[in-house]
């Protein structure tokens, strides 16, 4: 009973985290700080920038690892199915002649001059050394104990990691910006759209009220038609908006990295508040990424002259092997540890450049070129961020500026189209003063909104130029 019990809880916390965990998959509600998170998980751009610095990271271990012994092992076996021929000197007849002369009796002494002692006058030997099956096993070891390139090269690694970890931050930095540039893409559009529909709402009613004050002959025909113009006007401006809202939600859905289809529910609102002027007197460029690239790029340029530099200290490797061999006219040897012939040694090799030809002093100058160069690029990013910073810092303000005229001018319209609505239907306007108060109103909304937006994405574009974007 007590196990039935264990596996009946059991399994109902496995279907209620499992079930949590759909609902998380499945959720299409984001804020803007969870539409950023999304991205982070999602974003390709952003995975393949984390992916870099595990690469990098990987390199090091690699480059460590050539200082490890290195050991290869190799069993090789042959099969001659004919034995190699070798072509020697005849050395064999002149003894023989010379035992046959040593046999006689007495023994006879050849002359020094004799012809038959000379082997070049014999037709040369063919013979096969070796034999049919021959197995060779062995281990081979080597140990790096100094160069200075690879010194150079792993210091060079740590800072390769440490340019990979900056373009992380430099992609989170974008990944931010093009998130939340389409986030409030979005809520504009919507802000947008629910402004022109109570707008519609309000035409509708007034049109429908002429029709009906047209039948009982109070109004003229073409009092309906301006209002019913004006009216599919504001119909075709929705549709535009409602279509405008889908590619908005597409851009979010793409810069999140989100492959859903159904439409996502933004769950932050769009607040106005009240923003002030910003100053961009002061701007610390060592905040940017790209900056922080150029600072890293700078201290691998001078690693470089230093691994050149380097270059003339010797190279030492130890090394060491041992072998056997086995060798027969059949494989009876095989398994026979006794029918096998060792070789062992052990040795090192320290190699040292003597002379190259020049070709490594000029090698330095050029790397040396290379870090001045680096140097003006670094100044030269100085100055492109500050005119960033100064540039979206001055955006700012004119967007800050045009949205409190732009409220104002809404608000305006706004009191316009309702006063110009009540003296309509009090009959002491005409349906033309309304009309082109409607088309004021549509207008300042347009303008109020593009200038919602437009703070709000300079306001992004001052964080990212000055560094604050991303915490």
């Amino acid at each position: 009973m007590i196990k039935l019990n264990t596996f009946t809880l059991l399994s109902a916390f496995s279907v209620m985290f499992l079930h949590g965990k759909a609902q998380e998959v499945n959720s299409n509600s984001f804020s803007l700080q969870q539409s950023i998170d999304y991205a982070y998980k999602n974003s390709p751009n952003y995975l393949n920038a984390q992916n870099d610095v595990l690469m990098a990271k990987y390199k090091r271990k690699e480059v460590i690892g050539m200082a490890m012994p290195q050991i290869t092992g190799s069993v090789d076996m042959k099969n001659f199915i004919v034995v190699p021929t070798q072509v020697i000197p005849n050395f064999i007849a002149p003894a023989i002649y010379q035992g046959v002369l040593a046999s006689q009796n007495p023994p006879i002494q050849p002359s020094p001059d004799d012809p038959k002692l000379d082997p070049g006058n014999y037709p040369v030997l063919e013979a096969q050394f070796g034999t049919r099956y021959q197995t060779t096993a062995g281990l081979n070891a080597s140990l790096l104990v100094f160069s200075a390139d690879y010194l150079v090269g792993l210091k060079a690694t740590k800072e390769m990691i440490g340019l990979m970890n900056i373009g992380v931050s430099r992609t989170k930095s974008e990944t931010v910006s093009a998130v939340s540039k389409a986030y409030y893409g979005v809520l504009v559009n919507r802000e947008r759209i629910k402004l022109l529909e109570a707008n519609m709402t309000k035409l509708e009613k007034l049109l429908n009220d002429t029709r009906a004050f047209n039948k009982q002959g109070f109004v003229e025909q073409i009092d309906v038609d301006r209002l019913e113009v004006a009216f599919n006007n504001l119909s075709t401006e929705k549709q535009k908006i409602e279509r405008l809202i889908i590619l908005s939600e597409n851009v979010l859905k793409f810069q999140m990295g989100y492959t859903g289809k159904e439409s996502l529910v933004l769950t932050d609102s769009l607040i106005i508040k009240d923003n002030t002027e910003i100053d961009a007197s002061k701007i610390d460029v060592a905040k940017r990424a790209e900056y922080q690239m150029l600072e890293t790029q700078q201290r691998l340029y001078n690693i470089n002259v230093k691994r050149l530099k380097f270059g003339y200290l010797p190279t030492l490797v130890a090394y060491g092997s041992v072998s056997a061999s086995g060798m027969g006219n059949d494989l009876t040897y095989v398994g026979y540890v006794n029918k096998y012939y060792q070789t062992q040694l052990i040795g090192a090799t320290l190699s040292l450049s003597v002379f190259d030809g020049m070709q490594r002093h000029y090698k330095i100058q050029q790397a040396k070129l290379d870090f001045k160069k680096g140097e003006n690029s670094m100044k030269n990013l100085q100055l492109a961020i500050e005119l960033e910073g100064a540039s979206a810092a001055f955006n700012y303000n004119n967007a800050v500026a045009s949205l409190q005229t732009q409220k104002r001018n809404l608000d305006l319209a706004q009191n316009i189209y309702n006063v110009s609505q009540k003296k309509y239907e009090q009959g002491v306007g005409s349906n033309l003063e309304v009309i082109n108060a409607q088309t004021s109103l549509k207008e300042s909304e347009t303008n109020y909104f593009n200038a919602v937006y437009d703070m709000l994405i300079y306001k992004i574009d001052y964080s990212k130029a000055i560094g604050t974007l991303v915490k």
